[in-house]
């Protein structure tokens, strides 16, 4: 069962935040409720990062932790090993769903969280299966 107000953003969510995308309010809205706990894997943040870089150059990628910090997106640096298993576990079971996005998956179980995203393609299925909460931003 998720916490109310415990928010686990993925790469796509972030990145529609951040470049303004359709679902970049819903986002917004999180972020500015002061309940609201908002996290953000490193993994996933690497995919941020490198959307960045390619878009806009490595000057702007780099600026991507205090912006993550100044929108209230808390970054989670360490892998403990319930982390890393149960992402194994996901993937293994779920093939077609991204590391990253077992990872996302995982932190959001280990923290009673739901998942924010905008990947309907990977996530519809786990969504289904009601493996963990998944909020859809579009």
């Amino acid at each position: 069962m998720a916490v109310d107000g415990l928010y686990v953003i993925d790469s796509c969510a972030a990145v529609a935040f951040l470049q303004r995308e359709p679902g970049a309010e819903i986002v917004a809205e999180i972020l500015k409720d002061p309940l609201n706990r908002c996290l953000i894997h490193a993994l996933n943040a690497c995919e941020v990062y490198y959307d960045i870089y390619r878009r806009s150059g490595e000057g702007d990628a780099s600026a991507l932790e205090e912006v993550l910090a100044t929108a209230g997106i808390e970054l989670v640096e360490t892998i403990p090993s319930a982390l890393w298993r149960t992402a194994g576990n996901l993937k293994a079971e779920w093939r077609r769903v991204s590391l990253a996005d077992c990872v996302a998956l995982a932190l959001a179980l280990l923290e009673d969280g739901t998942v924010l995203t905008s990947d309907h393609h990977e996530l519809d299925p786990i969504a289904q299966a009601a493996i963990c909460p998944i909020r859809f931003i579009r």
